[in-house]
């Protein structure tokens, strides 16, 4: 599909998805949704994508929800921008939230994630990239769970991936505030890993996806990715221990891992030859699993 709000954009391996509203400081809206829905299956269907780089055009990642509509913005009954539309609603039939569509898909992307904060984030702009794997912030960028401000609650699922990422004393002083906050205090809580100057902040993702693109295996990754999000939720290490012992039954005999310790033992690079595609074993479990 051709995309209005979004641009992506595929060079040597690494996707880069950009929020790209920039006179709206890349408000989110139902466009901007479907957009980069279709950019993530495109990611997934795509064995030479490695890693996806998300950030924002202009002077902001993403301001939250496009306020345009005014009071009405977020009432279902009068407004369909913040809602995923009459073909996709919960049994009950409410229409799902927005951006919960848009991070479940994240959740169970097969390629890891990085976000880059290029300037502020707030609202569905940082709640969004709660289950991306790696979040780097410009020294510019600012934060907000500005949900009760607004007179609404945290959405995207993120009373499920915030304490989860910094604790739930963290996560409740965040949300319950609503305050905005700045990228040091976001290090300090757990938020993002790195905060760097601005003009770095492009390069230190590139970096960190090239890293990954050049030693590891994409059936790995993409296997790791869903062991570790998935036993968040796990009720007992045990259950852990069984999804790694399936995995290592199924890919220890297979081309990536002969590869991977031939490689290592003849102390070259390793050309791992499995896809994404074709390759995932039916082992690598299924999340976030619907009801």
């Amino acid at each position: 599909m051709p995309y209005s709000e979004i641009d992506y954009r595929v060079r040597d391996g690494i996707a880069t998805l950009t929020l790209n509203r920039p006179e709206r400081m890349n408000a989110y809206t139902y466009t901007m949704r479907n957009e980069m829905l279709d950019a993530f299956d495109r990611v997934d269907a795509d064995d030479e994508v490695r890693a996806v780089v998300v950030t924002g055009a202009g002077r902001a990642f993403c301001a939250g929800a496009d306020l345009e509509a005014g009071g009405d913005t977020f009432d279902r009954g009068k407004s369909q921008e913040m809602f995923a539309g009459e073909d996709d609603v919960l049994e009950d039939g409410t229409p799902r939230d927005g951006g919960g569509t848009v991070a479940l898909r994240v959740a169970r992307c097969l390629k890891p994630v990085i976000a880059a904060f290029n300037g502020a984030a707030v609202g569905v702009g940082v709640t969004m990239t709660l289950p991306m794997d790696v979040r780097l912030a410009a020294g510019n960028a600012r934060f907000g769970f500005v949900f009760a401000r607004r007179g609404i609650v945290t959405e995207a699922a993120s009373s499920w991936f915030l304490p989860r990422l910094v604790g739930i004393s963290q996560a409740m002083e965040w949300a319950v505030t609503g305050r905005v906050f700045d990228a040091d205090e976001a290090l300090r809580g757990g938020l993002v890993s790195r905060v760097v100057a601005p003009e770095d902040l492009l390069p230190a993702a590139y970096e960190l996806a090239a890293e990954i693109r050049d030693n590891t295996s994409a059936v790995s990754v993409a296997a790791i990715r869903r062991l570790m999000w998935s036993g968040l939720s796990a009720p007992s290490p045990w259950d852990a221990h069984a999804a790694d012992s399936r995995l290592m039954a199924a890919l220890g005999g297979a081309a990536d891992a002969r590869e991977g310790v031939t490689a290592f033992l003849e102390k070259r690079a390793a050309a791992f030859p499995m896809k994404v595609t074709t390759d995932l074993p039916p082992e690598v479990p299924e999340w976030p699993v619907r009801a």
